[in-house]
């Protein structure tokens, strides 16, 4: 039931952001094909470089989180990449969130706990629309399920941006060769020297597109890792058993003959 809330949620903010500005144009389908990247992640065998997704965190965290949520991730699901008790803990307490009632029946705020979920910018959806000229920036927990093309969706117009040629960019939009109708409504969010990466990585925009991108796609699927893992051990055990019941087979009938 969770996982299905989610799902329409996700799929009625981007409606939202979609739709609400006037002239804008929606994006349901790239006008141009997407470059295909490499990604650790993909494949049967892949699996996601922790690095990488950690320094996402920190993109996501010094720009996205201006302005996106990530409400169907918990602080405490970090240590999936890496983090320990401790980091995970100093993360969650950089943010505040509303608790309570306590015992006068008083709502108060309270340092974010690693049990907590991302916490939005935004206390609601009418603050949302209102710091964004009407529109609702989506949630990004399911943006790499909920768009077609996944990583590569993503990464190309984090890359797209730039001056229009022969294209005609409506006031308020901007030119983006990756998006529908080569008009999105989201100014360009990295330039190449947004953060200073904690692990000393030389900050580019592709750099920080890919690493946003990774961590975008560990977030809608945090546990992808132990279940490709649990998929190969039964992968593995499919076989023995296979080539046990096969020489079982040959013993047997090799006895009747």
């Amino acid at each position: 039931m969770t996982s299905l809330r989610a799902w329409v949620t996700v799929a009625l903010s981007l409606a939202t952001y979609n739709v609400v500005t006037p002239g804008y144009v929606t994006a349901t389908e790239a006008d141009q094909a997407l470059p295909k990247q490499n990604w650790t992640f993909s494949g049967i065998f892949g699996s996601f470089d922790n690095a990488s997704v950690q320094r996402g965190l920190q993109v996501y965290l010094e720009v996205c989180a201006n302005c996106h949520s990530l409400e169907y991730v918990a602080y405490r699901n970090l240590s999936e990449i890496g983090y320990d008790d401790d980091q995970i803990k100093a993360i969650a307490e950089q943010y505040e969130v509303e608790d309570g009632p306590d015992n006068e029946g008083t709502m108060f705020m309270r340092n974010a706990r690693p049990s907590d979920y991302f916490v939005s910018p935004y206390a609601n959806e009418k603050e949302a629309s209102f710091m964004n000229n009407g529109a609702i920036p989506p949630d990004l927990s399911l943006l790499y399920k909920a768009r077609p093309g996944g990583a590569d969706y993503i990464y190309a117009v984090l890359t797209g941006y730039g001056e229009p040629d022969e294209h005609e960019v409506p006031d308020g939009l901007y030119f983006n060769t990756h998006f529908s109708g080569a008009a999105i409504a989201m100014p360009q969010p990295l330039y190449g020297d947004d953060v200073e990466y904690q692990d000393g990585t030389e900050a580019s925009l592709e750099q920080e597109s890919r690493d946003v991108t990774a961590f975008l796609a560990w977030a809608a699927e945090p546990s992808l890792g132990v279940r490709k893992q649990l998929g190969l051990k039964v992968i593995l055990f499919l076989i023995a058993l296979t080539a046990l019941l096969y020489a079982t087979k040959r013993k047997i009938w090799g006895d009747i003959h």
